[in-house]
């Protein structure tokens, strides 16, 4: 059989499905097809940010997703003796996404969430159980085999995982970063929550690093790094497990959900794009957890390229898709960074080294200096942007007053929000804005902007005159 589609993605994950009900709602027919018949029961994910929880919110799945989540006030570094060598707080805040900074989750449940939006959504189809296997060139389209079917489509997506047969089909190498290191992964089902750290930790310890965070829907993690010599087959032993989670306590407190040995890698795809061939999530890019922006990143990935694909399916010049990795890839590579800094901090496990780090970062802080708010992500720097005009790149915060929120009032797509009147200008000054008329008047004030062009992305494509901002998007996206 042969099934013609705008879009086939490869990887039901969550960067795949929001890719796909992103699609879906700009009126892209698109097949996601899924090797697994079910959802992976299993917690996986630790963390989403702002950001991507206004993604669902774009969704309609906001409160669902919220619902599962668990937030932390911090997230603290520490030595083996308990003493503080950096601190990021303010996770609970509300970040410029409107909602809270940091949100420990449970990835089966949004998982979950996302699927239901599919079996609602039209022009979306998931088809569970089906394995890709390759595709071809013919007549202008992508056939792939996906099970005992070919399905014809316009773009190919890869979100496929850190293995993505789509990458390797497609022959695109990764940029290895440098960082391979084993660690046992332990979730448990919470029983007694009193009895558990209530912020977020990364035990410095050159004995044993060691991490213990929070998870949504009643869950806790431990993450423990294997030493030389430790195999596998030991650090999943029940009995050696018990060992290590002794210290803490936490006997009758939870129960052992999960347990798993992960490789922590950093890389990057060096084309995010072939010709009609795009990759998305751990597809494109891998990094260690510890600044908890794996997924974040992949769902970034998601809202990125769903208005360009769109843009292009609607007649846009294809050109408009080589921004895809000019913006992702800058802005991934520094996230990644910060993770490989964190993990090479928390992974020294010899002892002079370590109390040289000790010594030096808690002076730091002593000064001042160890300390810092929600972890931030950097702006875009080049791409489908009005380079020049103050605030290009930089991610647009949605106002919020009381329970209303700028999102659901103006809707997905692009926003020309301004001063005075125009052609598809939404006046600041409108009835509509006026519960975040003052944010909103802040704002343009900071950036010395008459009018500001946020993408459906919610990223700033310029600021300016309104008729100067328009006649520039329309030729960026042409």
């Amino acid at each position: 059989m042969a099934r013609d589609c705008d879009v086939l993605i490869v990887g039901g994950g969550p960067t795949g499905v929001t890719l796909g009900l992103l699609l879906a709602r700009q009126g892209v027919r698109t097949i996601i097809v899924e090797k697994e018949v079910g959802i992976y029961p299993l917690p996986r994910a630790a963390h989403i940010d702002h950001e991507i929880v206004r993604i669902f919110q774009e969704l309609g799945l906001a409160e669902a997703v919220m619902a599962g989540c668990r937030a932390s006030e911090r997230y603290d570094f520490l030595t083996a003796s308990g003493e503080i060598l950096l601190r990021f707080d303010g996770m609970d805040r509300i970040g410029p996404g409107g909602w809270p900074a940091g949100n420990m989750i449970h990835q089966p449940t949004i998982e979950a969430a996302l699927r239901e939006a599919v079996r609602t959504q039209d022009g979306l189809e998931l088809r569970s159980g089906a394995n890709w296997t390759g595709y071809r060139e013919a007549d202008g389209k992508i056939v792939s085999t996906a099970g005992a079917e070919e399905i014809r489509s316009r773009f190919l997506i890869g979100a496929d995982g850190a293995r993505s047969p789509v990458r390797s089909a497609a022959g695109i190498a990764f940029d290895d970063l440098g960082f391979d290191e084993e660690w046992l992964v332990i979730d448990a089902i919470v029983h007694d929550p009193s009895r558990l750290p209530e912020v977020n930790l990364q035990i410095c310890d050159p004995a044993r690093p060691t991490t213990c965070v929070l998870m949504g829907s009643g869950r806790h993690r431990w993450e423990f790094m294997l030493k030389p010599g430790e195999t596998r087959e030991q650090m999943l032993d029940d009995g050696f497990i018990a060992e290590l989670l002794a210290p803490w306590k936490v006997g009758g407190a939870v129960t052992l959900e999960r347990k798993a040995v992960y490789r922590f890698n950093a890389k990057v795809a060096k084309e995010w794009r072939k010709g009609a061939v795009l990759l998305a999530g751990d597809a494109a890019h891998l990094m260690p957890p510890f600044a908890g922006q794996g997924l974040c990143s992949g769902l970034r990935d998601a809202a990125n390229l769903a208005w360009k694909l769109g843009a292009v399916l609607r007649g846009s010049d294809a050109s408009l898709l080589d921004t895809y990795q000019s913006e992702r890839d800058p802005h991934v590579r520094p996230i990644i960074a910060m993770a490989i800094m964190m993990g090479k901090m928390v992974c020294i496990t010899d002892p002079d080294a370590a109390c040289a780090r000790d010594e030096q970062m808690l002076a730091a802080r002593k000064a001042g200096g160890g300390a810092g708010g929600a972890l931030g992500q950097p702006p875009l720097t080049d791409g489908c942007l009005m380079t020049g005009t103050a605030g290009a790149g930089s991610y647009f915060p949605q106002a919020v007053s009381g329970s209303a929120r700028l999102d659901d009032v103006l809707g997905s797509g692009a926003w020309l929000i301004g001063r005075g009147a125009g052609e598809n200008l939404i006046a600041v000054d409108s009835a509509r804005l006026a519960p975040f008329r003052a944010q909103l008047e802040a704002w343009l004030a900071k950036h010395d902007a008459d009018a500001v062009l946020v993408r459906p992305d919610r990223y700033v494509f310029g600021t300016g005159k309104a008729d100067d901002l328009s006649a520039a998007w329309a030729k960026a996206v042409q």
